[in-house]
C-alpha cells in the first residue's frame, strides 16, 4: 500500500497555487513531486521551497514521472480530457477541479473509461460538500429529524466577474455547485431546470444577464431556486434554507464578530470563495488523500462530475429558451450505485 501521495498538480493558476500550498503546508500523507503549467516561470515560481517537486511544461511528462503517484487537476475545464484519460490509463488517484468536462458528452466518455478501468479513481472537487455548515444540514436531512425535505432556496453572490465571464458561465461556473449541492442535500437526480431572466443590473457587462432566477426540481418533487448574481459589490456570500415539514433551517448567513463601535454597527463579508471555504477545501483533500491511501475516493464521483455537466447543459439551453428543460442522463453503471 502507498504510504505517501506524490502528487502531481497540473495548473498552476489561482485554484492550482492554493492547492499547491495547501499540499505543501496542511495536508497530512501527500507531497507535491511536481508541478505542470503551460508558463514554465509559473510552475517553477510555484516550486519554490518544495524539497524535490520539479516545474513542467506538459502533463504528460509528469504523468510519466516516475516519483508521482497522483494527479490533482486544476486546469480550465475544456483542458481535462485528454489529462483524465491520461490519468486514468495510468491507474492513480485523481481529484479533478470541477467541471469535471465543460459538456455531458466529454464527462460521459470519462464515466465510461472509468467504467472500464473497473474501480474508481476520480474524485471531483465539489468542496461544498465538504464545509461544515453544508454537512450539519446533510445531516439533519437524512436523519428526518424535521421530517422530509420539501424545498431548497439558494443565494449564490459574487463581488464582481472578472474580464470575458460569459452569460453561460452563470450556469456553467457559478450554479453548478449549487446542482451538486442539491444533488448532495437530496440524494436525488435533478429532472428538470428553468431560468428566468428578470430585471438586471447596471453593474453587469455587456452581454451577461445579471441576475437570474433558477428553478429546479428533482425526481421525488423537491422544488428548489438559486438566486445567481455575480456581480452584487458587496462580498461574496454563498447561503441556503431548507424548508422541511416540521421546520426551517438556515445555512452560510452572516459570520464573525458583530461589532458596535464608533456610531457603526455590523461585520464583515468573505471578499472571495477562498475565504468561505477554505477550510472546507482543507477537508476535501484531506479526504482525497486519505482515501487514496486506502485505494478508494473520499468524495464526489465521476458520474456526480457527468450529472452536473448534464445540468448545466440544460440550464444554458433554459437561459435562452425560457422553458422548463428536462435533464437528460444515461443510466448510471453499476460502479456508482
Amino acid at each position: 500500500m502507498t504510504e505517501t501521495l506524490r502528487v502531481a498538480v497540473i495548473g498552476a493558476g489561482r485554484m492550482g497555487a492554493d492547492h499547491i500550498h495547501r499540499l505543501n503546508k496542511r495536508i497530512h500523507g501527500a507531497e507535491v513531486a511536481a508541478v505542470v503549467d503551460v508558463d514554465l516561470a509559473r510552475a517553477q515560481a510555484a516550486i519554490e521551497g518544495i524539497p524535490g517537486a520539479v516545474a513542467l511544461a506538459d502533463a504528460e511528462e509528469a504523468l510519466s514521472n516516475g516519483d508521482v503517484n497522483a494527479v490533482l487537476i486544476a486546469t480550465p475545464g475544456f483542458l481535462h480530457e485528454d489529462i483524465l484519460l491520461k490519468a486514468i490509463a495510468k491507474d492513480i488517484p485523481i481529484l479533478c477541479e470541477k467541471p469535471l468536462t465543460p459538456d455531458a458528452q466529454s464527462s460521459w466518455r470519462i464515466v465510461q473509461a472509468e467504467e472500464e478501468l473497473g474501480h474508481k479513481r476520480i474524485q471531483v472537487g465539489f468542496m461544498r460538500r465538504f464545509d461544515a455548515e453544508y454537512a450539519a444540514l446533510g445531516q439533519v436531512i437524512r436523519d428526518r429529524e424535521l421530517g422530509e425535505l420539501l424545498m431548497l432556496h439558494h443565494q449564490h453572490r459574487n463581488p464582481s466577474t472578472p474580464p470575458g465571464f460569459t452569460n453561460e458561465m452563470l450556469i456553467n461556473d457559478s450554479v453548478v455547485h449549487e446542482f451538486d449541492a442539491i444533488r448532495f442535500f437530496t440524494g436525488e437526480e435533478i429532472t428538470s431546470v428553468q431560468v428566468r431572466l428578470g430585471k438586471p443590473t447596471k453593474n453587469a457587462p455587456a452581454g451577461q444577464h445579471d441576475p437570474q432566477h433558477v428553478l429546479i426540481e428533482t425526481e421525488s418533487g423537491v422544488l428548489a431556486d438559486v438566486e445567481i448574481y455575480v456581480n452584487a459589490k458587496f462580498g461574496y456570500e454563498v447561503a441556503t434554507q431548507a424548508s422541511f415539514e416540521e421546520g426551517v433551517v438556515s445555512i452560510g448567513g452572516d459570520h464573525g464578530p458583530y461589532v458596535r463601535s464608533a456610531g457603526r454597527w455590523g461585520g464583515k463579508v468573505t471578499p472571495g470563495f477562498e475565504e468561505r471555504f477554505g477550510a472546507a477545501y482543507d477537508v476535501e483533500i484531506q479526504a482525497w488523500v486519505d482515501a487514496a491511501l486506502r485505494g478508494e475516493i473520499g468524495g464526489p464521483t465521476a458520474w456526480d462530475g457527468y450529472a452536473t455537466a448534464a445540468c448545466c447543459e440544460a440550464g444554458v439551453e433554459a437561459q435562452k429558451n425560457g422553458e422548463k428543460v428536462t435533464v437528460k442522463l444515461h443510466s448510471k453503471p453499476a460502479l456508482y450505485s
